[in-house]
């Protein structure tokens, strides 16, 4: 076993056989909420405007903490390119909020209930990994819960950097397996695996089976004022 590397375990799904694995992949890419996407890159578009307002930030000053040039900033807040989940993850770092926080605002007597015909779903354009927001739209909560559809043979790779204040999360392997690199450790999980970690450092994520993988990702923003 290599220095720093979890003992091998078997990347096949274990809730569902291969047949059943790919027709549930098939399905999930036609879920008409995929179709939403360009409503979905405006929504984000309009949260890290505001965002952006908010904390008083030029698009200068924002370029300089996130290291996304301004070009870029520009053109996603004018809805004119769809934002990479690394380029939405730097953003969110600029901003000090999670990555999850800018495809909703938190509101005022939002509903404490999120059924899944309404919980949000956007594509990476990059990797084309699949994010549900699980949790509630716009309710405070210091807890959010977001799944996962990660394609076979794709890799992800956050680079942000350390936090004024650490972001905790867990991810839970509900089919397929994953494998998560930081901190110098190399760690390989199958269906039922959890790990936790810190969003403090460049983590990367990566499916090197033959198979697409799900999982859960529960994060907490305790700290987040917006």
């Amino acid at each position: 076993m290599e220095a720093g590397r979890d003992a091998a375990v078997k990347c096949w799904p274990t809730s569902l056989d291969k047949s059943n694995m790919l027709d549930n992949t098939s399905n999930m890419k036609e879920n008409p909420a995929t179709n939403r996407q360009p409503d979905i890159n405006r929504r984000i578009a309009e949260r890290i405007s505001a965002l952006r307002t908010e904390r008083g930030l030029s698009l200068d000053a924002l370029a300089k903490k996130s290291d996304v040039s301004r070009s870029m900033i520009s053109l996603i807040e004018r809805g004119e390119t769809s934002p990479t989940a690394v380029v939405l993850d730097k953003l969110a770092f600029g901003l000090g909020v999670t990555l999850a926080s800018l495809f909703e605002a938190p509101r005022p007597n939002a509903s404490p209930v999120a059924r899944q015909a309404d919980q949000l779903q956007w594509t990476d354009p990059e990797s084309g990994y699949t994010r549900r927001n699980i949790s509630p739209p716009h309710f405070r909560s210091p807890l959010q819960i977001v799944q996962i559809d990660f394609p076979a043979g794709a890799t992800v790779t956050y680079e942000a950097g350390p936090r004024d204040v650490g972001i905790h999360q867990q991810v839970w392997i509900l089919e397929g397996c994953m494998e998560f690199i930081f901190d110098g450790k190399h760690h390989r999980l199958q269906a039922g695996d959890c790990l936790a970690m810190q969003e403090n450092q460049r983590i990367v994520f990566q499916n090197t089976s033959e198979l697409p993988a799900r999982y859960v990702v529960v994060v907490n923003t305790g700290f987040l004022t917006t």
